[in-house]
């Protein structure tokens, strides 16, 4: 028998929370890979627009696809700025968080000047 939305209780919703995706897709559930490997490698990269003046930083854990993404304009965020080079990477072995600090870093204020003095250097060889 279908019970109501208004008369279904807490104890009723399945485990893993309801918001309309597998359990295994929802947002901080634990990767697969992470049971099966001791560390993990992210990495940090930074790209230049070869048309804009325009850095952009992220991380990834699979480097060339991702940079492939970007220059084919799959991704909306630096669709804009088209095509792409790779100015900066930095190879983490270890957690997620500690990779993310280094992202937060280098797309910090301090970290972006940086950036911008190696594509600086990099545009007068």
């Amino acid at each position: 028998m279908l019970k109501s939305l208004s008369s279904i209780g807490k104890a009723d919703l399945p485990t893993g929370g309801w918001i309309g995706r597998p359990v295994s897709r929802q947002a901080g559930a634990p990767r697969f890979r992470k049971f099966f490997c001791d560390v993990l490698m992210f990495y940090i990269y930074a790209l230049s627009s070869l048309s804009n003046n325009y850095i952009y930083v992220g991380m990834t854990e699979d480097l060339k696809d991702r940079i492939e993404r970007h220059n084919s304009g799959r991704e909306k965020t630096t669709k804009p700025y088209m095509p792409f080079e790779l100015l900066f990477s930095e190879t983490i072995d270890g957690s997620r968080s500690e990779a993310r600090k280094r992202e937060k870093y280098w797309k910090s204020g301090v970290g972006k000047e940086k950036l911008r003095i190696i594509r600086n250097n990099k545009n007068n060889f």
